[in-house]
């Protein structure tokens, strides 16, 4: 047997509970930005058409771990607009160098993911608010509705996609497994009517616009992880206060601003801060309850490599 613990994708799931990731993640964010140590780049190779490999190295707060997070991204033929994730996160002991873990990444980024949108959905959406417009209903969108439940109490969540079957699907499975009040929207802009609004779609083009948006809501951006895709239009960008998970990260390939950046609609002081520097008072979150805060979610490695530790300590 390997001297390091392995997590498939059955026992992420089976051990990495919501509450848990949330707390983890949301320090790891906080020391992040706090601490500024300069972290790289994801490293993304097209191998080929609709063929994306990555590599995400960095380390956590204080030099208590660092790792790396490997994976591929290939079209998935069964979902057109969709990618299958596969690979692993890997955790090493900053003592002996050796490896401390590893884990199916598919499963934690699902969860992981999931929790730092509700991290900044917790810093960031109105005390109030209690609809949810969810665009998206791949694995995402389930993890999403579990993570977001926790810190603010949905009294309707809103699902729109672009396939009908599929959204009366998973409405019908997630409503079931979460107890949450969930319908299917007809239209894209009554799941945008709503307190909160999250996108974690595949599409190219935007399918949320900025007029839809009503004021107060707060929006989380997660679909769209690399400079190319984009789920929201640039009016979205330029009326929302923005707060990234990581500034550098966003500058290089948040592909919704640098879209509207291009257009010459924001420039890179419309980035207001990182989750990180709000979580620590360093910045301000939301101003006022009429704002329109949005949250980009790029995904960072210290995310995972928290979410694998906090495995590991269970």
């Amino acid at each position: 047997m390997a001297p390091f613990p392995f997590f498939d994708h059955d026992a992420v799931v089976a051990a990495l509970d919501y509450p848990g990731c949330i707390a983890a993640v949301r320090e790891a964010m906080r020391r992040f930005s706090v601490e500024g140590v300069d972290q790289p780049l994801r490293q993304i190779v097209e191998t080929a058409p609709g063929k994306l490999f990555a590599l995400m190295p960095g380390g956590l707060g204080g030099g208590e771990a660092f790792g790396a997070k490997v994976i591929t991204a290939f079209a998935d033929p069964a979902r057109a607009g969709r990618s299958a994730h596969r690979g692993v996160a890997i955790l090493f002991d900053p003592a002996s160098g050796a490896v401390a873990a590893i884990g199916d990444a598919a499963a934690i980024t699902d969860i992981r993911t999931a929790c730092a949108s509700a991290v900044a959905t917790g810093a960031l959406a109105r005390a109030d608010a209690t609809t949810l417009g969810l665009f998206g209903c791949g694995a995402l969108a389930a993890s999403h509705l579990r993570a977001l439940a926790l810190v603010r109490p949905l009294s309707e969540v809103r699902v729109w996609g672009r396939d009908a079957a599929r959204v009366a699907a998973f409405v019908t499975r997630e409503a079931t497994a979460t107890g949450l009040p969930l319908r299917a929207a007809g239209d894209p802009r009554e799941a945008a009517a709503c307190d909160i609004v999250t996108t974690v779609t595949g599409a190219a083009t935007p399918i949320l616009l900025g007029e839809w948006v009503r004021e107060g809501a707060h929006v989380n951006i997660v679909g769209s992880s690399h400079a190319g895709p984009v789920e929201v239009d640039t009016a979205l960008v330029a009326r929302s206060r923005y707060i990234a998970d990581s500034r550098r990260s966003a500058l290089a390939a948040a592909a919704e601003f640098l879209v509207a950046k291009a257009a010459g609609a924001v420039g890179d002081d419309h980035i207001a801060g990182e989750i990180g520097e709000v979580l620590a008072g360093m910045v301000p979150g939301r101003e006022s309850a009429r704002q329109v805060t949005l949250y980009k979610s790029l995904g960072h490695v210290v995310q995972d490599l928290a979410a694998l530790r906090y495995l590991v300590g269970r």
